[in-house]
């Protein structure tokens, strides 16, 4: 969960969001660099002025401009790629969660199982109990096995939302109509927040999204007593 004053990324608790969060500091490196590049250039034709025929008319040093950026986006392109590989890789799941998006709330159904669906709605700031993350708990949440691959399948039955768990590096856009699909991992136990993160509307903010990653003994005692 974000804390107060935080400017990066949530600790990672995915592999998936690992990976996201090395890719970003790759490439962060590689802005710094150009950064201070471009900015030594300007600096240099700024309060530095020349007028070098050599820097002036020089095909070497305009090969030089030009290649090197493209071998920039070489060097961006193969690691990007490989992580969307492994956004979009469907290993198989051991379990199926069907996620549809509401004005303004989340619709659960698990559909590995007979009868087991529900909504889940925010808990009003009035109800919270001590410790509870205001405008983040909800009355019902989305429950996992720890250490499984889980497939969740959003859509929505109204305008577009979006499921975000930012902790474990998931985003998926729910859209009417239109089944789309994400899968990721939790490789310890825990609970973990997110939120709508498309204006869908007037209470856009108040669509939370809670995840509890429990081992399997406790997500099968879960299940039989949600089914009974």
């Amino acid at each position: 969960m974000a804390t107060w004053l935080q400017l990066g990324f949530q600790d990672a608790s995915s592999p998936l969001m690992e990976e996201l969060t090395y890719f970003h500091d790759y490439i962060l490196i590689v802005l710094v660099l150009i950064t201070v590049v471009v900015f030594y250039g300007l600096f240099c034709l700024v309060f530095i002025p020349f007028t070098d025929r050599f820097f002036l008319e020089n095909q070497g040093l305009e090969t030089v401009w030009t290649v090197v950026p493209a071998v920039i986006l070489v060097f961006i392109a193969f690691p990007s790629l490989q992580l969307l590989y492994l956004i979009d890789e469907i290993n198989d799941p051991c379990l199926t969660v069907k996620v549809v998006g509401h004005q303004w709330y989340w619709s659960y159904e698990y559909t590995d199982y007979c009868s087991l669906e529900f909504d889940s709605y925010m808990v009003p700031s009035v109800d919270l109990v001590s410790g509870s993350p205001r405008l983040l708990e909800v009355d019902n949440r989305m429950v996992v096995p720890v250490q499984n691959s889980v497939r969740v399948l959003v859509s929505s039955s109204d305008v577009l939302h979006s499921w975000a768990v930012p902790s474990l590096g998931v985003k998926m856009d729910a859209v009417p109509g239109r089944l789309n699909q994400i899968t990721f991992l939790s490789p310890r136990s825990g609970i973990f927040y997110g939120q709508c993160s498309e204006i869908c509307g007037a209470n856009h903010s108040f669509m939370p999204i809670v995840i509890e990653s429990v081992p399997f003994s406790f997500f099968e005692g879960w299940v039989s007593s949600f089914v009974e």
